[in-house]
């Protein structure tokens, strides 16, 4: 019996273009529709894995969000530092209101003098000035704080694109993979039509039996199914690629690098394990982050202490309030202070401000315990992953070569008559299976020395 072959291919998942024709081919084996592709007619983009790294690069929008993120961090470092400066502030205002009775006394020169006027109309201007000079290092450690997440955010954009650019790969060589599925399928079923047509001739010559026809022709069938799920992946893929590298929904990609792979790596494990968390933006963010939450403990602690501030001010008001007695005319007058204020008890404020603080220590040293963890963890498993997939090319390899032989040898038997079609197909179904295994295990090879690098920082 033909061997099943393990081909992934999302069979339901069918893009936009694909029509369905009944087949035109004529013979008494005709199975019923099958799947037809739109043939493209824009010239394919080129692409190189370099390429299309840097193409997704410039079109992501998650590192477009993670750039504005840290604009967003850069901004808060100047909103913390303008607190720590004078702040002076233009005001003005007017206020009506109610009549009153006049008061005033009588001068000895028989004059009532105006001690209390009646002035409905109030009109006043200030230049006011506050400074902070002493908060017990509170906005120091604030303004701290926010530097220190300004340069985190930088590592989260480094970590964003390391994260992408392994996206990307996945992605490319999902579409390299795809892309050889198809052709090995194609040339297995030129094969096999090849083969159909000699069982025909010999049917003809009265050589073989009616039903080693029917077997072949059913296995013709089985080929252009397996093309058109084959054609449908790759598809699948191309879409996925060019959204990554923002082309236009539809632009066909020609990705077809060469598909050697070089040896793995050959550093020690704990080498590579320190690289990683000298390298992963991921670990320094967490590093940075938590030297932030100790800042922000550091200015809820700062609660508990005095703070000290310098204010003053010009007033020009109509009637000056700071003038006696009452007149109304535009008069000026200035002020100057020294305030000085200690909190002995806020209901617990202060008290909660530094437990939440010192909460979010802990988080962060927490997830920066676990990260150390999975960091080896992954490290192993990626080394794992390239050793294991240099291995399967090699199996590979010698499989395809064994089964071209044995294809060979039987299509030679067959030819003699002393085979029958079905080992044919059994050999073809064999040729096919580990030359699909090949292309599977280069691209997981390639893949996994991606992610290795991702693994390490690099």
């Amino acid at each position: 019996m033909t061997r099943m072959l393990t081909v992934v291919m999302l069979v339901g998942l069918i893009p936009c273009g694909v029509r369905l024709q009944a087949d035109p081919r004529p013979g008494p084996t005709k199975v019923g529709p099958y799947v037809e592709l739109e043939a493209q007619t824009a010239e394919p983009m080129r692409l190189t894995l370099d390429d299309a790294i840097r193409r997704g690069l410039d079109a992501s929008h998650r590192l477009a969000e993670a750039v504005a993120r840290g604009d967003a961090a850069d901004a808060a470092i100047g909103e913390r530092h303008a607190v720590t400066l004078p702040q002076l502030a233009a005001q003005a205002g007017y206020t009506r209101t109610n009549h009153v009775d006049e008061f005033g006394l009588v001068t000895p020169a028989g004059q009532l003098k105006l001690i209390y006027p009646d002035i409905p109309d109030n009109y006043r201007t200030r230049v006011d000035l506050q400074w902070p000079i002493y908060t017990g290092g509170r906005l120091d450690a604030l303004e701290r704080a926010a530097r220190i997440d300004a340069t985190a955010s930088t590592d989260d954009l480094a970590a964003a694109r390391a994260d992408l650019t392994l996206e990307i790969t996945r992605a490319y060589w999902a579409l390299v993979t795809a892309t050889e599925s198809v052709r090995v399928v194609q040339e297995s079923r030129a094969r096999v039509d090849a083969h159909v047509r000699d069982v025909r001739n010999q049917l003809t010559a009265g050589l073989v039996p009616p039903n080693d026809v029917l077997s072949a022709e059913a296995q013709a069938s089985r080929q252009r199914m397996l093309a058109a799920q084959a054609r449908s992946q790759r598809e699948v893929s191309e879409a996925e690629l060019a959204r990554l590298v923002g082309a236009a929904a539809g632009t066909p990609i020609d990705a077809a690098p060469a598909m050697d792979v070089g040896p793995a790596a050959a550093a020690p494990l704990d080498q590579l394990i320190a690289a990683a968390k000298a390298q992963r933006p991921e670990r320094a963010s967490l590093v940075k982050r938590l030297a932030a939450a100790g800042e922000r403990g550091t200015a809820a602690t700062a609660g508990t202490k005095p703070t000290v501030a310098v204010a003053g001010g010009v007033d020009y008001a109509q009637p000056n309030p700071r003038i006696f007695p009452r007149e109304a005319a535009w008069r000026s007058s200035w002020d100057a202070s020294i305030n000085v204020s200690w909190p002995l008890f806020d209901g617990g404020r202060t008290r909660s401000e530094i437990a939440g603080a010192t909460a979010a220590s802990r988080v962060i040293q927490e997830r920066l315990a676990e990260f150390d963890s999975l960091v080896a963890m992954e490290i192993r498993q990626r080394l794992s992953e390239a050793e294991s997939s240099r291995a399967a090319i090699e199996a590979a390899g010698d499989a395809v070569r064994a089964a071209m032989e044995a294809r060979r040898v039987v299509s030679e038997r067959f030819a003699a008559g002393v085979a029958t079609s079905t080992d044919v197909l059994d050999a073809q179904g064999l040729l096919l299976q580990a030359e699909l295994d090949r292309t599977q295990a280069i691209a997981s090879a390639r893949l996994a020395d991606a992610r290795l690098a991702r693994a390490v920082g690099r």
